[in-house]
């Protein structure tokens, strides 16, 4: 149950947009500039970012519609789930091993991150846009799983709803909302 009366019906982030839209446009742009927009990381790249975040920060919503949306781009939802299980051993680009050692770190403290933590990246061919944007990102996702978690958002259980969005997120971006009516809460 939410801590402040959010529009039911409405799941995860989805709630707070509807209830507060002015501060949910620069969000859902900031989300389509890093996450959808061309970037030489690609979007599954850029989503698994988001989802193991997500995942270390146990936000259930974030975590599976932007898994979903990182398995839509990538063709195999299998690699979102070992990414977030161990993405060492996950069949990934070193570059985005070393990308998502980085994410680790700023999602615990931005100062954990070392100079050798980039170095690792550039080593593996990681510009420094993509450093760049992989802290973003991660800072970001911090972000967002509190205000999803912080307000006790509904977070439903049902993969088909999750596909659903992932599919809208992968094709159409963020600025559009994936949810523009309640969905049954039973």
């Amino acid at each position: 149950m939410p801590h402040i009366a959010l529009p039911e019906g409405f799941p995860g982030i989805s709630a707070g947009f509807t209830y507060r839209p002015e501060t949910a446009k620069p969000m859902r742009e900031l989300a389509h500039v890093l996450l959808h927009e061309p970037n030489s990381l690609t979007p599954g790249e850029r989503e698994l970012i988001a989802t193991y975040v997500s995942s270390q920060n146990s936000c259930y919503f974030c975590q599976t519609s932007h898994g979903a949306a990182a398995a839509c781009h990538l063709g195999d939802a299998s690699i979102v789930e070992k990414v977030k299980a161990d993405f060492q051993a996950a069949p990934v680009s070193p570059k985005l091993k070393a990308l998502l050692a980085i994410a680790g770190k700023v999602r615990q403290d931005g100062k954990l991150v070392t100079a050798a933590d980039v170095e690792a990246a550039r080593c593996q061919g990681a510009t420094d846009l993509e450093i760049h944007d992989t802290v973003l990102i991660t800072a970001a996702f911090c972000m967002f799983n509190r205000y999803v978690d912080g307000l006790g958002t509904w977070q439903p259980r049902d993969p088909e709803m999750y596909k659903q969005m992932g599919r809208h997120l992968a094709e159409e971006g963020y600025t559009a909302p994936s949810i523009r009516q309640p969905v049954a809460t039973t």
